[in-house]
């Protein structure tokens, strides 16, 4: 296969498993999504969904989350980890979203990077999943598959990005990156992997990351 008909099929096998692409973190509107995308910093999804009830029931816009104490967010967070960095990052662009954007979550990438605890993956998905601008957020899954499928080199999640906004068309990014993300947690993880039942890797996959899980498991 040529790249291009690589990429066709990885589109093609992705719309038809999940031809629905809900966000996986529960929200209810842009600063929700926001603060449950911020929590999601090595913390699963799963646990972001336990955590966020408890924290929304007294907070789901900044002016109300500005109200409550840097101690009071710590203790709901906590569950999620890195709770110093997140609770303040929590509490100081609520304040900033109040003093500078009217309460409202900007709609533009830099902003959104501006603000206290959001980087360029937080940002990204806020602008994909909140507003439908095109953008390809980067996690663990999105960065270690796109290097088994030999469309990145592995170096860095900026690569990986670079890489997979220039294969894949536009228009699906939005999709695609959840589709991905869907797809590594159900066959393609980084534990527990097994090829046989990995048909995109197995089809498309780099020669040398089959060879190295040929040698450890055996022949497909």
């Amino acid at each position: 296969m040529t790249k291009t008909e690589k990429v066709t099929y990885v589109i093609e096998k992705l719309e038809s498993l999940y031809p629905e692409t809900p966000v996986p973190l529960d929200h209810h509107n842009s600063y929700t999504l926001l603060i449950a995308v911020l929590l999601s910093a090595q913390c699963t999804d799963e646990r972001v969904n336990k955590t966020t009830p408890a924290l929304f029931s007294l907070a789901d816009n900044p002016y109300d989350m500005a109200k409550l104490s840097l101690e009071q967010i710590a203790d709901i967070i906590r569950p999620c980890g890195l709770t110093p960095m997140k609770s303040k990052g929590i509490y100081n662009l609520s304040r900033i979203l109040i003093d500078k954007y009217n309460g409202e979550v900007p709609e533009d990438m830099e902003a959104l990077e501006s603000l206290p605890a959001v980087g360029h993956k937080t940002a990204s998905v806020v602008m994909s999943q909140a507003f439908g601008v095109p953008a390809f957020p980067v996690d663990t899954h999105i960065h270690r598959l796109m290097y088994r499928w030999g469309f990145s080199n592995g170096k860095n999640v900026v690569q990986t990005e670079r890489d997979a906004k220039r294969l894949f068309p536009k228009e699906k990014w939005n999709s695609l990156h959840l589709q991905i993300i869907f797809y590594g947690r159900e066959y393609c993880p980084a534990r527990g992997w097994d090829l046989r039942k990995d048909e995109i890797t197995k089809t498309i996959g780099r020669k040398s990351v089959i060879k190295e899980w040929e040698k450890a498991n055996g022949p497909i």
